[in-house]
């Protein structure tokens, strides 16, 4: 009897362990009933029937990523290209991801891998170079309408690498560097244009400065010229005004004045110590008392004045002076 209720027991605690089942955060299990699924069970405590229900396939509900292997694709201009990519995608109804597709994962592998075919076989090798983006969005469109009755969504599908053939990379290098030095050649020749227009509009301006500047010169000296001339204009109109006004006697004081400037010239030269005059002494002294008459002509007597020997009057106070007449030693 007691042998008897410890089986009892041992069946009942087996019982209990085949009834309790736990699901981890993140997986959804599938509960099959004589192998019809019934239910998705969802994190937490599961209780079951033991030997009626069993637990069918354990969904991962968090988003996965799926490796694509590199594929061997030739592009519209027969070029052969190596394509890696990575799909992203996450289980939305467990049921169907477990019970509508055979192998979920090989099935988003192929329907990606011929896809992936497909569009770069429809674009030149420049095409799928320099048009990843369009190639992504045109996979996770046609990968993600594919899929959806799996109980899926593809998040995202990229393009990992893609690897042209050594030769087209050799040419594509010796392109680039082609262009670049086209580039290069291109600035270089912009900047001497702009070097030799800038030269040209600096020399243009200094050619521009000089003439202004020799015009204003010429101008000034014009200038100059012409006030020299209206001096020499009015002197001249002074002198004759005032012999005009007096006569021989403005002559003659000229003459004089002049006269008595060269013999003083005679005097300042440095190459002639004894000094010749051309003329005889009685001449010499009697244009000196010529030039005495001149100026004692020019000066009118005043009240008072002193009279000399020779009748002209001279001022109060005044030293007498005597000049030589002609004939007088």
């Amino acid at each position: 009897m007691v042998y008897a209720l410890i089986g009892l027991l041992f069946l009942l605690v087996v019982f209990f362990l085949m009834a309790v089942r736990v699901v981890k955060q993140g997986f959804v299990y599938t509960v099959e009933r004589f192998g019809k699924f019934t239910k998705a069970a969802d994190p937490g405590l599961l209780i079951i029937i033991p030997f009626i229900d069993r637990i069918g396939r354990k969904v991962n509900m968090m988003e996965q990523v799926l490796d694509i292997p590199g594929q061997e694709i030739i592009t519209a201009d027969n070029a052969m290209v190596g394509v890696d990519a990575v799909v992203f995608f996450q289980v939305l109804d467990a049921g169907k991801a477990a019970y509508e597709v055979a192998n979920l994962y090989g099935a988003i592998m192929a329907l990606t891998t011929t896809n992936l075919r497909t569009v770069m076989g429809a674009m030149d090798l420049d095409e799928t170079l320099s048009k990843r983006d369009e190639i992504n969005a045109r996979l996770l469109n046609v990968v993600d309408h594919a899929t959806s009755p799996w109980g899926i969504k593809i998040t995202r599908v990229e393009i990992k690498d893609i690897r042209p053939p050594h030769d087209i990379s050799e040419a594509m290098a010796r392109q680039m560097k082609a262009e670049r030095l086209k580039r290069a050649e291109i600035l270089e020749a912009e900047g001497d244009k702009t070097s030799a227009i800038l030269r040209a509009e600096g020399s243009k301006q200094s050619a521009i400065l000089e003439a202004e500047g020799h015009r204003e010169a010429q101008f000034r000296d014009a200038e100059a010229r012409e006030r020299a001339a209206e001096a020499e204009a009015r002197a001249t109109q002074m002198v004759s005004d005032a012999i005009a006004s007096s006569g021989n006697q403005a002559i003659n004081y000229f003459i004089a004045q002049e006269y008595t400037k060269a013999v003083g010239k005679f005097a300042d030269s440095p190459n002639a110590k004894t000094i010749l005059f051309p003329v005889e002494a009685t001449q010499l002294i009697g244009s000196l008392g010529g030039i005495g008459e001149l100026v004692r002509d020019a000066i009118q007597p005043a009240e008072g004045d002193v009279t000399t020997r020779s009748g002209t009057s001279l001022p109060k106070g005044r030293a007498r002076a005597s000049v030589p007449r002609s004939g007088d030693s």
